[in-house]
């Protein structure tokens, strides 16, 4: 089995759940599951914020054309059903069910199309950043895949591969699963430290830091919180590790 992750950056009024998401920058939301067939889908989403948030991303969710991840920029005539299953002020969890058309398509669908059945998808939608993990057998076309994506996509988003190899343990988190950071992100933290915005006060501010990349503002903010997260992850579990027993006398 093979891993295949990459990432949608949604420009603006392409996708309301985006919007709202980069109006809220502190939440986020992420696939709990997602199952799809030739012409259907339905996910699990948990989303996470403030309750103001929380309150946005639902009406985003029942309220929009957010057809679960239809892809297409006109009307559809899709028919789909979100139910909420739990919402309190710090989680919501929606449940998403829909029927799609000739017009419709969708990544879960377009992966079918070229990497074949018995897909699994992970997903974790952050601003506008919007990372997809999908686990394949490797007997597709990846390319292919990506060349009907990035057609599909058109100019509502850009596209970025973010990487390709065997299929690591399985997890809930769509960050590197290993001990070493993804390549972007050591290459964003790298920047950041030898641009001065880890130095108190900061030398450089994280729109800087980003037009000097040339990357989107929350690509870079995606990527330093990734990277913090998956650092901090590392420090506590080294620090709650026994320390080696002595040896005998």
């Amino acid at each position: 089995m093979r891993e295949l992750v990459f990432a949608l950056e949604y420009e603006p009024g392409c996708n309301r759940v985006a919007d709202t998401l980069a109006n809220h920058p502190d939440a986020s939301v992420r696939s709990l599951s997602l199952h799809a067939t030739d012409d259907r889908l339905w996910r699990v989403d948990h989303a996470t914020g403030t309750p103001d948030a929380l309150t946005a991303i639902e009406d985003a969710f029942l309220n929009s054309d957010y057809y679960a991840d239809c892809l297409a920029t006109e009307d559809c005539n899709a028919t789909q059903t979100t139910q909420v299953l739990d919402h309190t002020t710090e989680t919501l969890v929606l449940y998403s069910y829909w029927e799609r058309t000739p017009l419709c398509a969708s990544i879960p669908h377009i992966a079918r199309d070229h990497l074949g059945d018995g897909l699994l998808f992970d997903t974790r939608h952050e601003s506008r950043h919007y990372t997809w993990r999908i686990i394949h057998s490797g007997e597709g076309n990846v390319s292919e895949f990506f060349d009907e994506l990035e057609t599909t996509v058109g100019d509502c988003a850009q596209m970025e591969m973010l990487r390709t190899a065997v299929a690591s343990p399985s997890t809930n988190d769509t960050s590197n699963s290993n001990t070493e950071l993804a390549p972007e992100q050591q290459a964003a933290v790298q920047a950041a430290v030898e641009h001065g915005y880890y130095e108190s006060p900061r030398e450089i501010d994280v729109g800087e830091l980003a037009e000097h990349l040339t990357i989107p503002r929350s690509t870079l903010t995606y990527r330093l919180r990734r990277a913090e997260e998956h650092l901090a992850k590392q420090y506590i579990t080294r620090e709650q590790l026994p320390d080696d027993p002595s040896p005998p006398l």
